[in-house]
C-alpha cells in the first residue's frame, strides 16, 4: 500500500499551486536557461549548460515528488469535535521541569518543528495522538524518555 500524506485542505491547495507554477512558469524559465547556455559554445566545457541541466533535474524531481504526494493525499478534518489529540490540534503540555509549551500536531508535509508545528509521524507527535487533557505522556527520545502532562487541547 502506498504511503498516505495527511494534511489540511489549505496545505493541499498550496502544493497544487506550487506544482502548477513548476510545470508552467518555472519549467519555461529553465528551458530558456538551457537554450541560452547552449549558445555559449562547446557543451563539454560549458558550466552554464551544466548548471541549467542540474536545475532542470531538480525541477523534474520536485514535480514528481509533488505529483506522488497529491495522488496519495488524505485531507484531515480539523473541525471534528473530540476530547483527544488528533491532527490539527494545538496542544499545551507541561514538562517535568514545570515549563509549559504549545505545539500544533499536523501531517508530515506541514511540519515546521522550529515553530512548534510537529508532524504526527515524529516521536513527539506519535506519543501525543489520542491523549486527553490531564494525561501523562511519555515521549521516547534518543537521550531517554521524556514525560509531559497534557494541559490543554485546542482545535
Amino acid at each position: 500500500m502506498e504511503k498516505e500524506y495527511k494534511m489540511s485542505q489549505a496545505r493541499k491547495d498550496e502544493l497544487e499551486q506550487e506544482l502548477n507554477y513548476l510545470k508552467t512558469t518555472r519549467s519555461d524559465e529553465v528551458a530558456e536557461q538551457i537554450k541560452i547556455a547552449r549558445g555559449f559554445g562547446d557543451l563539454s566545457e560549458n558550466s552554464e549548460y551544466d548548471e541549467a541541466k542540474n536545475e532542470q533535474g531538480k525541477l523534474y524531481s520536485r514535480i514528481a515528488e509533488l505529483e506522488v504526494i497529491l495522488q496519495h493525499v488524505v485531507i484531515v478534518d480539523e473541525s471534528a469535535a473530540s476530547d483527544t489529540i488528533t491532527i490539527g490540534c494545538t496542544v499545551t503540555v507541561q514538562g517535568a521541569d514545570g515549563k509549559e509549551a504549545s505545539y500544533k500536531i499536523v501531517g508530515s508535509q506541514e511540519s515546521d518543528p522550529m515553530h512548534g508545528i510537529i508532524s504526527e509521524e515524529s516521536p513527539f507527535g506519535k506519543a501525543f495522538l489520542g491523549a486527553k487533557e490531564g494525561q501523562e505522556v511519555v515521549v521516547e527520545a534518543p537521550f531517554g524518555n521524556i514525560r509531559y502532562t497534557v494541559k490543554k487541547i485546542e482545535r
